[in-house]
């Protein structure tokens, strides 16, 4: 990657996109050895207009900015820096610097999956998704029907309640049958997109 840091001063402007949730959670600036030592240390660093130096984002408040990825725009004057956030990001203690929340509910599915792919691998003991695992995909498949079965129950003659809570074991059970063939929930949004079109 390389980055053109001639057009503004030996600066280029970094937005900082939240990995996870895929929020805008600030915009800071950077020159080479900002660049270099966000890269070398895996926190983001910023060159600081206000101190005139460099400035690692959290330093003082315990709130870094785990890096995740960088990518040049097009180009090349401008990066966008993805990140996991420790605690608030704004010196104001809001999510982002423009007052938001960085959370979307939608979101824990993809955490789900990952700490069940994660089950799937390490398989710890004493663990309900590992005792899935080791009962093999007849079973994993039997208890997504159950689950759909008390579902259907659930919004026909249940509750409210009931009808959440149902769902939400068909899914869970779902996510570790996947897990199991070597799929995603991802790897359903590509097909429920594909018949979309």
């Amino acid at each position: 990657m390389t980055i053109d840091f001639s057009k503004q001063g030996g600066l280029v402007p970094a937005i900082i996109q939240d990995a996870a949730t895929n929020k805008v959670l600030m915009l800071g600036y950077m020159n080479e050895e900002a660049l270099a030592q966000t890269e070398a240390t895996g926190k983001v660093t910023f060159f600081s207009r206000s101190k005139n130096r460099l400035w690692t984002k959290g330093e003082e408040s315990g709130n870094f900015l785990n890096l995740v990825s960088i990518a040049a725009d097009c180009d090349n004057d401008t990066l966008l820096v993805k990140v996991n956030p420790v605690g608030a990001v704004c010196h104001t203690g809001a999510d982002t610097c423009w007052g938001e929340t960085n959370s979307e509910d939608i979101m824990f599915l993809k955490y789900l999956q990952d700490f069940i792919d994660r089950r799937f691998v390490e398989k710890p003991q004493g663990s309900y998704t590992t005792s899935l695992f080791a009962e093999g995909v007849n079973r994993m498949a039997q208890k997504v029907g159950e689950e759909a079965v008390e579902t259907v129950i659930e919004a026909v003659n249940g509750t409210e309640e009931g009808f959440l809570y149902e769902a939400s074991d068909m899914i869970y059970h779902l996510i570790v049958l996947l897990a199991s063939k070597g799929y995603r929930l991802e790897d359903l949004a590509r097909e429920l997109k594909k018949r979309h079109k």
